[in-house]
């Protein structure tokens, strides 16, 4: 029993952690961070593998929080890093002026990043997307379109206050 389900994690690890690895990669720009959040995903997974139903759904949803985790830690980083005046020496333009996508999905709340990251970062169809968030398909489409609609009028305020 122990072997078999040794075996079944290591082909889960083999088909599935490059991908998980490289999604996390366009997530947060860094090649060990990556590698440490997939990672972290799997231990979590390996943690619960009796328990858990769909394992691909939950290292993506798992590894989703993570990046949001790191996001957070990263925004705190940056905080401190202007309250001690040091701001213009680690970054010239203030984050405001910066219409990058990834840190627009990044202010999303919650229930619209999700959906976003799986959807349009993972490439899962809507379908999949509402069974491991445990939505309705019409709810994860309508939630789909309020963060378009919300990341829009975020790239539109960006761009129109460009010098």
């Amino acid at each position: 029993m122990k072997r078999s389900r040794e075996r079944a994690a290591s082909e889960l690890f083999a088909a599935l952690y490059p991908r998980l690895a490289g999604w996390c990669r366009r997530l947060v720009d860094d090649d060990e961070t990556a590698h440490e959040i997939a990672s972290e995903a799997f231990t979590r997974l390996w943690a619960r593998w009796t328990a858990v139903e769909e394992p691909r759904g939950f290292l993506y949803v798992t590894a989703a929080n993570i990046v949001r985790d790191h996001w957070r830690k990263l925004e705190r980083e940056r905080r401190a890093v202007r309250r001690a005046g040091h701001e213009a020496a680690v970054r010239p333009q203030p984050e405001q002026a910066d219409p990058s996508v990834r840190l627009l999905v990044q202010s999303l709340p919650e229930r619209l990043r999700v959906p976003i990251l799986l959807h349009y970062y993972a490439d899962m169809p809507i379908r999949e997307v509402s069974v491991l968030t445990g939505r309705k398909e019409g709810t994860v489409k309508a939630d789909l379109h309020a963060a378009r609609e919300l990341l829009r009028a975020h790239l539109r305020r960006s761009l129109d206050h460009t010098p």
